[in-house]
């Protein structure tokens, strides 16, 4: 497997059929950006518009189980795999991602959004084609945007 965690998540991505995935420069440090991808108990709702929270078991360890709470209070159970420039998280329904590499004047970013169930993927297809790169570009500017402020 490739040691760049931006080039697994792209392959990974077009494994899964992703139905939304962005991938973008960003004229700022690897470690600003990645304060902000890897905070995600803070930050994911902030990135996810339908996310009211996002709990993560504590600790240091780098699987966790977290418990992702939607704006309508429906749950979902996560397991999270998070390690520096990669995060997988993955519940029966979803798999996302998040991937980042240093890259001259700034970070290579990317994201993923998936559905893990094959009868979930005409769906996805769909959602890719309506919505999916307009989603991701505004999930890599949510990044960026917060990454400036710190």
């Amino acid at each position: 497997m490739s040691s760049d965690p931006v080039r697994r998540l792209r392959v990974l991505a077009a494994g899964l059929h992703a139905g939304l995935y962005a991938e973008e420069h960003l004229p700022l440090p690897y470690d600003r950006v990645w304060q902000v991808a890897a905070d995600l108990g803070t930050e994911l709702p902030h990135l996810v518009p339908f996310l009211r929270e996002f709990r993560v078991a504590p600790g240091d360890a780098d699987r966790k189980e977290a418990l992702a709470v939607g704006r309508s209070g429906l749950s979902e159970a996560f397991e999270v795999r998070l390690a520096p420039g990669w995060c997988l998280m993955q519940s029966r329904l979803v798999v996302g991602g998040m991937a980042a590499v240093p890259e001259a004047g700034g970070t290579r970013f990317a994201v993923l959004g998936a559905t893990r169930p094959t009868a979930l993927r005409p769906a996805q297809w769909l959602y890719g084609r309506l919505l999916g790169e307009r989603r991701g570009r505004a999930f890599v500017r949510r990044v960026t945007e917060r990454a400036a402020l710190r």
